[in-house]
């Protein structure tokens, strides 16, 4: 079993979180590897800032960043591959974007186990749709996609850590929204 990680993730507000969702859903209909699989409250699209081990001294730092709601387009799909391919949207970025992620990278730089993916300039930000897809069930889940918007429109709400290790979130930013 891979070891868990912990994770700083940006929320998206309810319209963005819905449509994701709709897509997830699609997938699951489908009988396809989806995101709605997971039926745990704490399962909500999200875009990952930061990844690492362990965030020892972390939250009493990012609890001090101001996340004010900003505009969030994801835009087309992407394919992560591995053993199995990752579907999901691409987030394009902004320069309110890229601050936070700069602000969360200076705070997370000398955690344990930090991965270097999630570092200023390696970045790929993305919300996923579906994990664990053989090569005909991503052909069929861009497919079942295909009609789907180009662009979904909405805002980031909130900051949130996750402990995979815990299996618990926690909020320490912004809006009350999608919490």
């Amino acid at each position: 079993m891979a070891d868990m990680v912990q994770s700083v993730e940006l929320l998206l507000d309810t319209e963005l979180d819905d449509a994701v969702r709709r897509e997830w859903q699609m997938l699951f209909d489908a009988g396809l590897p989806s995101q709605a699989r997971h039926r745990g409250a704490s399962n909500r699209p999200h875009v990952t800032l930061a990844v690492a081990d362990e965030f020892a001294s972390l939250d009493a730092r990012i609890g001090s960043i101001p996340v004010a709601p900003f505009p969030l387009r994801l835009g087309p799909l992407v394919v992560f591959r591995g053993r199995t391919a990752t579907l999901a949207r691409l987030v394009i970025p902004s320069p309110a974007l890229l601050d936070l992620h700069a602000t969360v990278s200076s705070l997370v730089g000398d955690a344990r186990g930090s991965r270097s993916h999630t570092e200023p300039g390696q970045w790929t930000p993305h919300v996923t749709l579906a994990r664990r897809l053989a090569g005909a069930e991503l052909t069929e889940a861009i497919d079942q996609l295909h009609s789907e918007p180009g662009v979904l429109i909405g805002n980031a709400s909130a900051l949130r850590r996750w402990d995979g290790d815990g299996r618990v979130e926690w909020f320490v930013g912004g809006s009350t929204q999608n919490r």
